[in-house]
């Protein structure tokens, strides 16, 4: 197929592309992204130099104004902020409605359905925490979705680690189409993940550079086990969640976050960049710029590429 008649992709909080890689490895064109983190959309841009990306604010954009600049999109995918949802935030709204409406950032998620309503997309797949879909934030949803035009709106919940991801992650796909990707029987382990990478620093791969850690932090470091972790913070409603995780070479890793970090499975140190990215499935020439903790931010934030690929595929047979 000629590359102009492949079907085109818009990304709505297109992060440094997770969800773009994966419909790029399918075979989607990613013609346009937004996101109004400077470092996100430079990492976008060096991922996927065909597309026009803008790091604007996207309240400031019209479905106008990306049809004009980039064409109309069979598909507009995107992944509004989390935080206002996810129970790792301690200060989200304790009312689950006032997360979607009275929240600046949770508002952001009405951005993305007020374009999808002006782009009138084939399909549109938006991403989540679960959480999103918490005390009568369904509902909402499905009515905000209803008001522009599209009235079946499916809530699919998939687990990462069911295709081929090597780290646990569950989110929800909001989408007009109900999507079933076949899942993979394998599940790929921290040492598979990590196999094969020269040792950190080395100019083989990118964003594969030691995170320098004070003799103190390197002793506590050394005395924790596979499966334990070294801190714990709090979460809403007071959850205890672990950070600094010793890695289990013979597992699947917990749940990479923007603000998690992991500790080698048989070193004394913290994984690399480029080792965090391999557990959410990005491919080694996949580019993160910016600041060390912007790098590990765009990973843990993204969605994980072959979970993206597994969607996209199945998304392609509604593509006429």
């Amino acid at each position: 197929m000629r590359k102009e008649d492949l079907p085109v992709v818009v990304d709505l909080f297109c992060g440094a592309g997770g969800f773009s890689r994966g419909f790029k490895d399918a075979g989607f064109r990613i013609v346009f992204g937004i996101d109004n983190d400077e470092a996100c959309a430079r990492s976008f841009k060096l991922n996927f130099p065909e597309a026009l990306v803008l790091a604007e604010d996207i309240k400031g954009i019209s479905g106008d104004d990306i049809e004009y600049l980039a064409g109309r999109p069979d598909v507009v995918i995107g992944g509004p902020p989390c935080e206002p949802f996810t129970a790792a935030n301690p200060n989200r709204y304790p009312n689950p409605l006032d997360r979607l409406y009275k929240d600046p950032v949770g508002r952001l998620t009405l951005e993305f359905i007020r374009i999808v309503g002006e782009l009138k997309p084939k399909i549109f797949v938006m991403e989540n925490v679960p959480a999103i879909m918490d005390d009568g934030l369904k509902h909402a949803l499905i009515e905000e979705f209803r008001s522009i035009g599209y009235d079946r709106i499916y809530f699919n919940i998939l687990r990462a680690e069911d295709y081929e991801v090597p780290s646990h992650r569950i989110r929800v796909f909001i989408s007009n189409v109900e999507l079933r990707p076949s899942k993979s029987k394998r599940r790929i382990t921290v040492s598979e993940a990590l196999a094969g990478l020269p040792e950190p620093g080395s100019d083989l791969v990118p964003n594969h550079d030691l995170l320098e850690l004070s003799p103190r932090k390197l002793k506590k470091i050394s005395r924790i086990k596979w499966g334990k972790s070294l801190y714990l913070y709090e979460g809403a409603e007071g959850r205890r969640l672990p950070n600094y995780i010793r890695l289990n070479p013979n597992d699947i890793a917990p749940t990479v976050l923007g603000s998690s970090r992991f500790i080698h499975p048989y070193e004394n140190r913290l994984l690399t960049v480029r080792e965090q990215a391999r557990l959410m499935g990005f491919p080694d020439h996949h580019v993160f710029v910016g600041g060390r903790d912007q790098q590990y931010n765009q990973v843990g934030e993204a969605v994980p590429p072959p979970l993206a690929r597994a969607i996209a595929k199945y998304i392609l047979k509604f593509i006429s």
